[in-house]
């Protein structure tokens, strides 16, 4: 079974180093999750500044009400422009995340690009089409939503798109 991966496309009416600020924080992940998947991050000593190496704790219910722990490592940092992260244990056979930061005219274009794989094999295949791939997709809907709440709406035309392959 192949992994899939998500595309998430995001125009931003702040500048690169507001954006990479508030994003480089695990503290302001809960601000921009949904409140139904109870996102919590439980680690005391993540740091306040994102590095690599960096282990970030979480207890989340991504479905059926099921509260789940997840454990993601900072793998890469390019400070300002971009971090990865993967992990090292939680819901998916493979969760691998990257964060991608760069200016633009009017603002900062944030770019998500993510490879996840379901464990369980066909069930896990079954279970993307049915209902894990439109979680994801709600996901980054309403993240989209809360920053424009944050910083603002960016102006004119598309602003924002996720692709699911």
């Amino acid at each position: 079974m192949g992994a899939y991966t998500i595309k998430a496309v995001q125009k931003i009416p702040a500048t690169q180093e507001v954006v990479w600020d508030y994003f480089s924080s695990a503290a302001n992940l809960q601000s921009i999750t949904p409140a139904e998947m109870n996102f919590n991050v439980i680690s005391q000593h993540h740091g306040a500044k994102i590095y690599a190496g960096q282990i970030i704790e979480y207890t989340i219910t991504p479905l059926l009400g099921i509260n789940m722990y997840w454990m993601t490592e900072i793998t890469h940092v390019r400070d300002g422009e971009f971090f990865a992260d993967e992990q090292r244990y939680g819901p998916y056979s493979m969760w691998h995340h990257q964060h991608h930061f760069k200016s633009i005219p009017g603002g900062t274009e944030m770019i998500d690009l993510i490879h996840y794989k379901n464990p369980l094999g066909i069930l896990g295949k079954m279970a993307n089409g049915l209902f894990v791939g439109n979680k994801l997709r709600g996901l980054f809907e309403y993240r989209f939503t809360k920053i424009e709440e944050i910083f603002g709406k960016w102006p004119g035309g598309q602003h924002s798109s996720v692709e699911i392959a």
